[in-house]
């Protein structure tokens, strides 16, 4: 069998991450949830970190920057907009000047203004990483590319939980997160390790 290779890579798309001068950062439910609350993540702490690196560089740079933040329903289990847990981590919170986009559905673009929202800063591609990898992360890029947004995805600054597989056993996070990255690759993003792809 010969080595598989991506779409974009047959197609002859750049790998490339995305310019910081053409592109908006994209930060998806980056909340305490995921760090405090009912859905704990692997290695959540260090995916905080790396997006607290990248957040740092696309503000020196002039990037813009838009948080992406869940809410389910009033005092319901996960999400709920009227409980602490709904709150963006310190360590990320929105400066001011930056776009706070509040969704529903796992899809970042899906009942929101977030598409209107980027396009009106003049920027033709994305940056993105965040909360969880296999779901808001992995909508929301797919549903960029069907909207026209060249987009890199940042693997270090992203993270996911260890589900349960369908027919019984467990899927690992770090197995999942690897998983999805790979579909991502193949055909929606550009996918680099961390802020250094823009050393």
């Amino acid at each position: 069998m010969p080595e598989p290779k991506t779409l974009l890579a047959l197609a002859g798309a750049p790998q490339t991450p995305s310019p910081l001068d053409k592109a908006a950062l994209v930060l998806i439910d980056a909340q305490r949830e995921y760090t405090e609350g009912s859905l704990p993540l692997s290695g959540v702490e260090e995916a905080v970190a790396e997006a607290g690196r990248l957040l740092a560089l696309a503000r020196k740079a002039g990037v813009p920057v838009f948080h992406i933040v869940h809410h389910g329903k009033p005092g319901g289990v996960l999400f709920n907009p009227e409980g602490p847990f709904s709150a963006i981590v310190p360590a990320l919170i929105p400066h001011d000047g930056e776009t706070v986009v509040v969704k529903g559905l796992p899809n970042a673009f899906a009942g929101t203004d977030l598409d209107a929202r980027l396009r009106a800063t003049g920027r033709t591609e994305l940056i993105v990483a965040g909360f969880q990898t296999h779901m808001c992360v992995s909508s929301t890029v797919r549903a960029a590319l069907d909207l026209g947004w060249r987009t890199t995805l940042v693997d270090a600054a992203s993270a996911t939980r260890d589900l349960p597989a369908p027919g019984g056993g467990t899927i690992p996070a770090e197995a999942l997160h690897r998983a999805v990255l790979a579909a991502l690759a193949d055909r929606f993003a550009v996918v680099v390790r961390d802020s250094g792809a823009w050393a």
